[in-house]
């Protein structure tokens, strides 16, 4: 007894057709016939009535039926065990990460995950937040920390780490440094200095902007907050960062939220659904170092 001759025989029983029966399993219907006529000799006794043109179970058909199924169904359990242990023996795992973003709790999960599982090569790369999201769709990128202006890019899970407002950020000689509160409209008036598109940041403020038909002028583009820090404190412009990139930056720069942008920048780890059991341990450390 072969478990191909207990797959014709499910699909037979299930499809009521030899015919369809063949096509499903993409052999001929001589070629399924023959086999289920193997499987009825060694178990002595005729699994169908052939003698309609719906092809029916016999009482004896009707008994094997369920186990032919739970032996198909274990058959498929070995292969998935086995795959699953040669996945996190010397399997791969490509990560995305959005440009000029340090994240400590990622970077402790991917040790965490190496140092676990020694045999699956990491591969580690950056790119802007929009290409990432379309690499973790494509199969480019298995992981992907992206930032974003929504929970979850459609299509895809994820796994929120961050999720700040908006701050303005100035030299303490600035005429907003003097104001306790700011508007959208207040920093339109002065260059700004921000994230280029793509990024999860940039597109929250974009859309802030355009919400209130405003049209700020961006004079200054980084991809890592530092820099764009480092340009607001020359007074090159007002530096748009979320409020924890603003905050290692408090000793040269007053910092305000932007009290009319209530949406906040999301920072997530996003990826596909049903994941290759080495992402979803690498996905298992992310939010064990997260949390901590």
């Amino acid at each position: 007894m072969e478990l191909r001759q207990l797959e014709y025989f499910v699909a037979v029983a299930e499809e009521r057709s030899f015919t369809r029966a063949a096509e499903r399993v993409h052999i001929s219907q001589s070629g399924v016939s023959a086999q289920v006529r193997q499987l009825e000799r060694e178990l002595g006794a005729e699994l169908f009535d052939r003698s309609a043109r719906v092809v029916t179970l016999t009482v004896a058909g009707k008994a094997a039926l369920d186990h032919a199924r739970a032996a198909l169904a274990a058959a498929g359990a070995v292969g998935q065990a086995v795959g699953e242990v040669t996945d996190l023996i010397r399997g791969r795992v490509t990560v995305g990460m959005v440009i000029g973003c340090t994240l400590t709790p990622l970077f402790d999960a991917l040790a965490a995950f190496h140092e676990a599982h020694a045999g699956v090569e990491i591969v580690l790369l950056e790119d802007s937040s929009d290409r990432l999201v379309e690499g973790v769709r494509t199969g480019a990128f298995d992981l992907a920390l992206v930032g974003t202006a929504t929970a979850a890019p459609d299509g895809l899970e994820a796994l929120t780490i961050i999720s700040e407002r908006l701050t303005a950020a100035v030299p303490a000689g600035h005429p907003l440094a003097k104001q306790p509160h700011l508007r959208l409209r207040d920093l339109i008036a002065h260059p700004i200095a921000c994230m280029p598109p793509g990024t999860g940041l940039r597109t929250v403020f974009d859309q802030a902007c355009a919400a209130q038909g405003l049209h700020p002028t961006i004079t200054l583009q980084a991809s890592a907050a530092d820099a764009i820090a480092d340009l607001a404190a020359r007074g090159l412009g007002v530096a748009v960062l979320s409020s924890s990139m603003a905050e290692k930056h408090r000793d040269r720069l007053t910092v305000r939220a932007i009290d009319d942008v209530g949406t906040p920048a999301v920072l997530a780890l996003i990826w596909k659904s049903a994941p290759t059991p080495a992402v979803g341990r690498l996905l298992a450390h992310c939010r064990q170092a997260s949390t901590e």
